[in-house]
């Protein structure tokens, strides 16, 4: 899909941030994304355009893991009820995704705790896949930049050719900042959320860790294109920061934290 394309998909979902579409038709399909930071619920029509999305601020997971199944639950269930009432139909099914080396434990819990809020079958798909359901990225690196890790998919010809991750996310850049600017995490997470380039500099040996972890996982690959998924690198200058260090061509997306949460849901149709 061209970039023009999935930027305009991609202002779609965010148009849609609580604020339903009520023209939809067919069934709904719902996305659960279970991040270290923030937890997404998103609703898709049968075409897979968005219709409802929302989200609650949760520490139940951490990298990936469920460290606090009760509260994951509670926020699934709040987003799911939510939904309900805004788009007047009963969510029965979901997808959701987990980073790519988890393990198979790790990632039921994820699926235990959709069915924990009330969903009946849950799908699970990794964090990468997901991500390229909205990109759909033929020939080039896929990479999922959330709290806690990083998830590289490299895809030829339309097939996954490989598939890793490496510790490392927006949540270390957060502690980075925190111990800059002698402020709390959640602060620190608030401040690199305000969008500005102003601590690019502060940040830029935990970017470019973030850039060693993709060289590390796509050697062989070096000839493709890299595509940025997740919110952890939407500070601006953070993509050319990568680009320069790897020298890469790097891809960045307007909204990109919606990319995963709207593939999840995809997934779910």
């Amino acid at each position: 899909m061209s970039f023009e394309m999935v930027a305009q998909t991609l202002e779609q979902a965010h148009q849609r941030i609580r604020s339903a579409r009520t023209n939809h038709d067919g069934d709904l399909h719902t996305g659960i994304d279970l991040g270290t930071a923030t937890c997404v619920i998103t609703v898709v029509d049968a075409a897979g355009d968005p219709v409802w999305i929302d989200f609650d601020r949760t520490a139940a997971i951490r990298d990936g893991v469920v460290v606090d199944f009760a509260a994951a639950a509670a926020a699934v269930r709040k987003l799911k009820a939510t939904a309900e009432d805004e788009l007047g139909v009963e969510l029965i099914n979901a997808a959701t995704a987990y980073p790519p080396c988890i393990g198979e434990a790790d990632s039921r819990a994820c699926r235990f705790v959709l069915e924990g809020a009330g969903f009946d079958e849950v799908i699970l798909v990794d964090e990468v896949s997901a991500a390229n359901k909205t990109l759909e990225v033929t020939d080039g690196v896929v990479i999922d930049v959330g709290g806690g890790s990083t998830g590289v998919g490299v895809f030829e010809a339309g097939n996954l050719a490989a598939l890793d991750d490496r510790p490392g996310g927006g949540h270390h850049l957060d502690l980075i900042l925190a111990g800059a600017l002698g402020v709390t995490v959640a602060e620190a997470e608030e401040s690199k959320r305000a969008g500005s380039g102003d601590y690019l500099a502060i940040l830029r040996p935990g970017i470019e860790r973030i850039g060693a972890s993709i060289r590390d996982l796509t050697r062989g690959a070096e000839h493709l294109e890299l595509h940025l998924a997740g919110g952890a690198l939407m500070l601006p200058g953070a993509d050319t920061t990568i680009s320069k260090y790897l020298g890469r061509r790097v891809r960045a997306y307007p909204h990109a934290l919606l990319i995963t949460p709207l593939g999840i849901a995809r997934y779910a149709s």
